[in-house]
C-alpha cells in the first residue's frame, strides 16, 4: 500500500514516467492506480483526442506502439491505457524495443492483470530503467483484516475484529470484492461508525452467528451444542456454507494449534506474531490449547485430511456433505 500512495503522489505532483506497467495476482491496486491515472493526468476538455483505452483481445503490441508514438493535440501529453494486456502475453515481450526510447509525451499505462512478466527478460530489465512497474501481489489470508482498517481509517471508519474476520471469511482475499461491500456500508452508516458484526449481518448478509468463525470458536471451547447447531445451519444451507471451506478453515486452525503447542513464549504478544493472527484472537488458541492437548490436535489434523478427500467424492459413497460435516463434528469433539 505504501508503494501504491508514493505512485499515485507521485501522479498528482506531475512526476509521470512514460510507462506504467501494473502486473500481478491482485487486481485491486491495478485498476485503482490506473483508474487514477486515467481520471488525473489530463483535464477533462483534453481527453477527448488525448486520452485511448485500449483491450488486449483487440489489439497487437504493434498497435499499442504506434498509438504511443503519435504526438498529443494541443495538449502536454496523452495517456494510453491497454486493459487486460495479459491477452497479449505471448508477443509482450515485443514491447521491449518500444520501452528502450519511449514517447516523452505519451503515458502509456498497461494493466497486466493474474500473471507477471519474467524478470530476466529485456522487457522487465528496460521497463525498470524508462518506467514504472508495480507488482500487485495477492495478500495472505491474515492481512486482510488489516489491510481492511487501512481502508477505513482515512474514510474516518472502524471495524471490529470479528466483523473483519467475517468478510474475510466470505469473502476470501479479493481486495474488490471487500471493498465494494465497504463502500455499501460507507453509504449506509455515518461518518465514525464502528463497522459491527451486527452492521455485517443486516447490510451485507453474512450471519453473525452461524459461519465458520464462530463454529471455529464453539469447536476451540469444546462448546458442542454450538457448533452442532452452526454444523446442523450449514448443512440445511449448503449452497451458502460449502464444507470445502469449513474443513480448510478448521484445518489451519488446528495446524497452527500444533505451531501454539511448540512456542516456547506464549505471551499474548508473541502468539500473535508467531501465528501471525490479531491479538483480539490470542484468548481463542489459549483456551483450544488447553481442550486440545498437542496430540490430540495431530489426531483432529489427521481426521481433517481424511474428510476434506471424502467431501470432494472420494470414498464417501455420495454421502451427503451436510452428513459428512455432522460426522466430523463427532469426531473432532470426541
Amino acid at each position: 500500500m505504501d508503494e501504491v500512495k508514493q505512485l499515485v503522489t507521485d501522479i498528482k505532483n506531475k512526476k509521470l514516467k512514460p510507462i506504467y506497467f501494473l502486473m500481478g495476482e491482485e487486481a485491486y491496486y491495478i485498476d485503482k492506480i490506473s483508474d487514477f491515472i486515467e481520471a488525473s493526468v489530463l483535464a477533462e476538455e483534453d481527453r477527448g483526442f488525448n486520452q485511448m483505452v485500449l483491450y488486449g483481445r483487440d489489439v497487437s503490441v504493434d498497435d499499442i506502439v504506434g498509438n504511443a508514438k503519435r504526438y498529443p493535440m494541443m495538449a502536454e501529453y496523452q495517456v494510453i491505457i491497454v486493459k487486460e494486456a495479459q491477452d497479449l502475453s505471448r508477443t509482450i515481450e515485443n514491447l521491449a524495443k518500444y520501452a528502450e526510447n519511449p514517447q516523452p509525451t505519451t503515458v502509456l499505462v498497461v494493466n497486466y492483470k493474474y500473471k507477471k512478466i519474467d524478470k530476466r527478460k529485456a522487457l522487465y530489465k528496460t521497463l525498470k530503467k524508462t518506467g514504472v512497474v508495480y507488482e500487485s501481489k495477492k495478500l495472505y489470508e491474515n492481512q486482510v483484516a488489516d489491510w481492511i482498517r487501512r481502508v477505513l481509517s482515512p474514510k474516518k471508519y472502524t471495524i471490529s475484529p470479528k466483523a473483519a474476520q467475517m468478510l474475510v471469511e466470505f469473502l476470501g482475499t479479493d481486495l474488490s470484492k471487500i471493498n465494494n461491500e465497504l463502500e455499501k456500508l460507507q453509504i449506509i452508516l455515518p461518518e465514525g461508525t464502528q463497522i459491527s458484526p451486527d452492521h455485517i449481518e443486516e447490510n451485507i448478509g453474512i450471519s453473525k452467528d452461524y459461519n465458520n468463525f464462530e463454529l471455529r470458536k464453539a469447536v476451540g471451547e469444546r462448546n458442542a451444542i454450538k457448533a452442532h447447531k452452526i454444523v446442523n445451519y450449514f448443512a440445511d444451507n449448503p449452497k451458502d456454507n460449502p464444507m470445502v471451506v469449513t474443513v480448510l478453515l478448521l484445518f489451519n486452525f488446528f495446524s497452527q494449534l500444533l505451531h501454539f503447542h511448540g512456542l516456547k513464549d506464549k505471551s499474548p504478544r508473541s502468539v500473535a506474531s508467531a501465528l501471525k493472527i490479531n491479538p483480539y484472537f490470542v484468548k481463542e488458541y489459549i483456551t483450544a490449547a488447553r481442550n486440545f492437548p498437542m496430540r490430540k490436535v495431530s489426531v483432529v489434523v489427521a481426521t481433517l485430511r481424511e474428510f476434506d478427500v471424502k467431501g470432494k467424492g472420494v470414498g464417501s459413497n455420495a454421502v451427503p456433505q451436510g452428513d459428512l460435516l455432522k460426522e466430523l463434528m463427532v469426531r473432532i469433539l470426541s
